[in-house]
């Protein structure tokens, strides 16, 4: 499922694509061919990330919410207009260099990607990528436009030159603008949505008073935005904090920490378009994460393997539902 970041990057890219022109919207697969009458010819106003939703106004106080879910994945094509905040020469949203770290040249993921260098000054180029917690490459310079519709497809939204096409979502409805805020005030704080300070008094304040595992309720949406199960195992080892602890048990110095470190680990992935969760990396240990996914985490998908500090075997349990990865020893 795609985390926090992803959306908010998701929801900067139609900012920069969509915001304030008209927009042709359909609905290939017919699931939602109603509401996409309604936003036809419509122009959309506002972009917007809450935690793992995404919110598009549109003329005529309309409101469309998408959650993409577990599958669920937009894929972008035509003219991007992207910078570093947003993409890479490759197509790729948001990859630029680690903060403080000195490194140039090209480096591929194991899914292909360029993930270090960023493409300088703000330009339009013509790619194909897909935007969920996986993205493709260029597509061919002269591919037919519109693109043909391929698969699925929820809803298709297009302007003159770009095209963004929704696949697979748990959620895809219109709302209402209190309907809207209804959702919104539903969802625990998100760093990146008002004030961080005061995301994290209210943060404090529901986990303080839970009697449910602290592994739990980073989960739960309605006590913060965003995170989902790599980004809580690796949050909880960096607190070093046992994840079945109940909320109202972990020192109120310690939920802060956690709030704090989402804080800086949103702000990483939205830049960075990737759950990087290991500090202080040399930049051949830095080149190292970025070419491959299992270099990046502490114990996240570790299962069996030696804890990167203690060299204890990380434990793997289900918990919610979820896989949860965590070091007993370090953990304690």
């Amino acid at each position: 499922m795609p985390e926090g970041h992803s959306v908010h990057r998701i929801a900067r890219q139609f900012a920069r694509n969509f915001v304030g022109l008209p927009v042709h919207a359909s609905s290939p697969q017919g699931r939602f061919a109603e509401g996409a009458a309604v936003l036809e010819g419509r122009e959309m106003l506002q972009a917007m990330a809450v935690g793992k939703q995404m919110f598009l106004e549109f003329e005529g106080d309309t409101w469309l919410r998408v959650h993409l879910g577990l599958y669920g994945a937009w894929d972008f094509a035509g003219e991007i207009l992207v910078d570093p905040t947003i993409a890479s020469a490759n197509g790729r949203m948001g990859q630029t260099n680690q903060r403080g770290t000195d490194l140039d040249g090209v480096i591929l993921d194991d899914a292909g990607e360029n993930s270090l260098t960023s493409i300088g000054a703000p330009r339009k180029t013509r790619v194909h990528v897909r935007m969920s917690e996986q993205t493709k490459g260029l597509a061919d310079e002269d591919a037919e436009w519109p693109p043909p519709v391929v698969g699925q497809v929820r809803l298709r939204l297009l302007t003159d030159a770009t095209c963004a096409d929704l696949r697979g979502p748990t959620a895809c409805a219109l709302q209402t603008p209190d309907e809207m805020l209804a959702t919104v005030a539903k969802l625990g704080p998100d760093p990146l949505v008002g004030d961080p300070a005061e995301g994290e008094e209210r943060f404090v304040r529901i986990v303080r008073r839970k009697p449910t595992a602290i592994a739990l309720l980073l989960m739960d949406q309605s006590v913060v935005s965003g995170i989902g199960n790599v980004y809580r195992a690796e949050m909880l080892f960096r607190a070093r904090l046992n994840p079945h602890t109940p909320g109202r048990d972990v020192p109120e110095e310690v939920v802060r920490q956690l709030w704090r470190d989402w804080v800086r680990l949103l702000a990483i992935g939205v830049e960075t378009g990737q759950m990087m969760t290991m500090d202080d990396l040399s930049p051949e240990q830095y080149r190292a994460a970025m070419a491959s996914r299992d270099d990046r985490h502490w114990v996240y998908r570790r299962a069996g393997l030696p804890c990167r500090v203690c060299g204890t075997e990380i434990a793997l349990e289900e918990l919610g539902a979820r896989k949860l990865y965590w070091c007993p020893f370090c953990q304690r």
